[in-house]
């Protein structure tokens, strides 16, 4: 059998294939990876990195997620399915930062290393989250936007959610450079559309509807921005500054054609692979670092095409 022993401790992000890859040729190494999700193209981004590593390293994965972001209960039902198959390790990246903790719980005192993606829990019991610094990244989308604004004017946020640590930092992030930094600018209403894109421009609509001298938008991920942009298209809204978060070909052709100012990108594949790579280095004993920081690029036309953007483009 194989080890699956964790040691807490440090490790670049950077992890060396060759301590990675000691697994033991002869027992298939199963991890499974519950997403968030499985409609937007981030997680297929997602998906793609955990691929690579898994077939580098020679273990199996599987990688499933709800039909929307709002099935916290469906999520949990496939994080039980999936350690119900007494994995070697798992991945998970969760809807909500507190319902799955009783089962992550289980799977720590059963040995089963535990890797957080995306989105991290409430709990100390994942060995490492592979992650963008979300609140970092939303600080940046704030100044970004304030340079648009010149300092001063109103704006609105269109989340994602708020029980998920990505839909937490994303919009504190937003919300506190805003306040710290950039008193003339008065955020008016931040409302959630559960990152669907129908739902989010309902939403979208609203808002512009009842502030119709709004100067901007901050979407908190594909889905909400993508609401916010095909809001404004509907309603023929001119000059709000649109600033998103991801960066699928929906966003893509939407910042080439003018119609998003800029946006936040991930990486989506380096999250993946990261991912796999500390599940495997997790069952061999290696060190691990609390958080592994997978990186934001903010994104706009005038860099779009840039060698180091579209390298992290999934669209």
């Amino acid at each position: 059998m194989l080890s699956r022993r964790v040691v807490i401790g440090a490790l670049s992000a950077s992890l060396a294939l060759g301590s990675a890859s000691t697994v033991s040729a002869q027992d298939e190494v199963y991890i499974p990876m519950i997403s968030k999700g499985f409609q937007h193209q981030f997680w297929q981004a997602v998906k793609t990195g955990a691929d690579q590593a898994a077939e580098e390293l020679g273990v199996r994965i599987t990688f499933e997620g709800p039909d929307n972001e709002t099935m916290v209960d469906r999520q949990i039902d496939m994080l039980a399915a999936a350690l119900a198959n007494d994995p070697a390790a798992i991945g998970f990246a969760a809807l909500d930062s507190q319902a799955a903790i009783p089962l992550l719980r289980e799977a720590a005192e059963a040995g089963i290393p535990v890797i957080a993606f995306d989105s991290g829990v409430d709990s100390d019991i994942p060995m490492a989250t592979a992650t963008t610094d979300n609140v970092a990244a939303a600080a940046l989308a704030a100044d970004k936007m304030a340079e648009f604004l010149g300092g001063e004017g109103t704006v609105a946020v269109v989340a994602h959610d708020q029980t998920s640590r990505t839909g937490i930092d994303r919009r504190d992030g937003f919300l506190n450079q805003m306040a710290s930094a950039y008193p003339n600018i008065e955020v008016v209403t931040v409302q959630y559309g559960a990152g669907d894109q129908l739902q989010s421009t309902e939403v979208a609509k609203a808002i512009l509807t009842a502030n119709p001298d709004l100067d901007g938008m901050f979407g908190t991920n594909e889905g909400s921005a993508i609401g916010i942009v095909n809001a404004a298209r509907e309603m023929g809204t001119e000059g709000v500054t649109i600033i998103g978060y991801d960066s699928g070909k929906a966003q893509t052709d939407a910042i080439r054609d003018g119609l998003m100012a800029g946006a936040i990108t991930q990486n989506p594949v380096g999250i993946g692979y990261e991912t796999v790579k500390a599940a495997v280095a997790a069952m061999n004993g290696e060190d691990l670092p609390e958080v592994i920081d997978t990186g934001f690029y903010y994104y706009d036309q005038s860099n779009i095409d840039n060698p180091e953007i579209q390298a992290v483009l999934y669209d």
